[in-house]
């Protein structure tokens, strides 16, 4: 095992990342911006090395800065966390030609299923369902107009490279597709750095399903159920659970089976996840993407399995074999319960949830059984305007999904969080929503039903 690692991210992620690494007795060097010099985990890691100003290509995204901190502090590996550069395939590789341990999967499958058309095709080889639409990159909006044709409209434009949403454009007839193409194509030029976009059937009523996938590098691959993110606003999620409340118990096997799959053709190992649309019409699911890194909602799967997925990633990272066999994960989720977790963000949700950064005056999370507040902010803490605008994550766990829904608003009640706007109140309305309380929504949700 590592004797000391090196966190290249910040927020909440570090702070828990630093947690298991203490429980674990590893050593952890947190490196940070100057907008972070303030942050309450750089008192909690080992070591906590500046590498540059508030700006993220300036800081985090500096690979030649945070590789000389892991030199000048002597690390034996990196985690990456989730952002910044987790799914960065030359800053793992980086690592590796330093003799760094990257607390990820194989370069190559970085490389493979960062592209969302390299993804889609090593999908359909191993036989898991693609959305209909293009084979690859579109040459022109010609290319893109006789597609749309053959499978009809509406039809989703995506940038191949990235995600949150950004390079996507839905078209509803051939007028709207030829003003889309252009404009998703710029976007996810200056978004990414690659113009490049595909096209697919857009599926109008759908859930989003993900699976969690845990692989080591001695073959053994195992899925640790679904979640459920379908309340998103802008193709960003705000609210996950496990498991999700849409699917039948066929399904549910037929979706974590195919991410298995998925997973082991490209040669997976470490955490990740496999995400899909499920058409609540037509009952059918599709694999979208792949998520090369932990995710942001990865505690509602540790509350529904009691695994502590980043000591799995230290674990086969280091060269272990993964301690579980499918049948026990299975055992533990079928006793799991259900698992909600909220996302707390800086925003302002009347005003399309625009950011907003400030200081907060007052903090006091809830507490109880089974209730987790993954969060770096204190009380005169001030919200910088550089980074993404999540603060915290509330997750709690029940015995069914009821008996969560009802633990969630009882820890969104008793949450204090002063100074800033927040989404606060805009989650305790969905948790009163009649709709999803009984699970009857899907990815509109928080346009036709809330008007947001």
């Amino acid at each position: 095992m590592f004797s000391r690692i090196l966190i290249a991210n910040r927020g909440e992620i570090a702070l828990r990342i630093i947690r298991t690494c203490k429980r674990m007795g590893i050593e952890t060097v947190v490196v940070y911006s100057q907008a972070d010099k303030d942050a309450v985990y750089l008192k909690m890691a080992d070591r906590a090395i500046c590498i540059g100003p508030p700006q993220a290509k300036l800081s985090y995204l500096n690979i030649n800065n945070i590789i000389a901190a892991a030199e000048i502090a002597d690390v034996d590996a990196i985690h990456p966390g989730y952002g910044f550069l987790s799914e960065n395939a030359h800053f793992a590789e980086v690592c590796r030609s330093c003799k760094i341990t990257f607390i990820g999967p194989p370069t190559k499958a970085i490389e493979d299923l960062g592209d969302k058309i390299s993804a889609k095709a090593i999908a359909k080889k191993a036989g898991v369902p693609t959305v209909p639409g293009s084979e690859g990159e579109m040459a022109d909006v010609d290319a893109a107009l006789k597609i749309a044709e053959k499978i009809g409209y509406p039809v989703l434009l995506k940038a191949a490279a990235g995600g949150g949403g950004r390079g996507m454009r839905v078209s509803h007839n051939p007028i709207s597709l030829r003003a889309n193409f252009q404009q998703a194509k710029t976007e996810a030029e200056a978004a990414f750095g690659d113009g490049t976009v595909y096209l697919e059937k857009f599926i109008e009523s759908m859930r989003h399903i993900e699976i969690q996938y845990l692989g080591d590098e001695h073959g053994t691959a195992l899925h640790l159920g679904e979640r459920d993110c379908t309340v998103q606003r802008r193709n960003q999620k705000l609210i996950e659970e496990s498991p999700s409340p849409a699917i039948d118990k066929r399904t549910r096997y037929d979706i974590q089976m195919a991410g298995v799959r998925l997973m082991k053709e490209a040669g997976y190992s470490n955490a990740g996840t496999c995400e899909f649309i499920y058409d609540l019409k037509e009952r059918k699911y599709y694999f979208i993407e792949v998520n090369t890194r932990l995710q942001v909602e990865h505690p509602v799967t540790e509350m529904v399995t009691g695994l502590d997925l980043v000591e799995e990633q230290l674990r086969v990272a280091s060269g272990e074999k993964l301690r579980w066999r499918q049948k026990d994960i299975d055992r533990r989720l079928a006793a799991g319960g259900h698992s909600f977790e909220c996302r707390i963000n800086a925003e302002e949700p009347k005003r399309s949830f625009a950011p907003a950064p400030g200081k907060i005056s007052l903090y006091c999370p809830p507490a109880g059984s089974d209730i987790r507040m993954d969060t770096h902010i204190y009380s005169g803490y001030s919200v910088p305007p550089y980074y993404d605008s999540m603060v915290g994550k509330l997750i709690v766990h029940g015995s069914d999904r009821l008996d969560a829904v009802r633990r969630m608003r009882n820890a969104l009640d008793e949450l204090v969080l002063e100074g800033i706007p927040t989404t606060l109140s805009f989650l305790k309305e969905v948790f009163g929503h009649a709709k999803f309380v009984a699970g009857a929504y899907d990815t509109s949700f928080v346009t036709s039903e809330m008007g947001l």
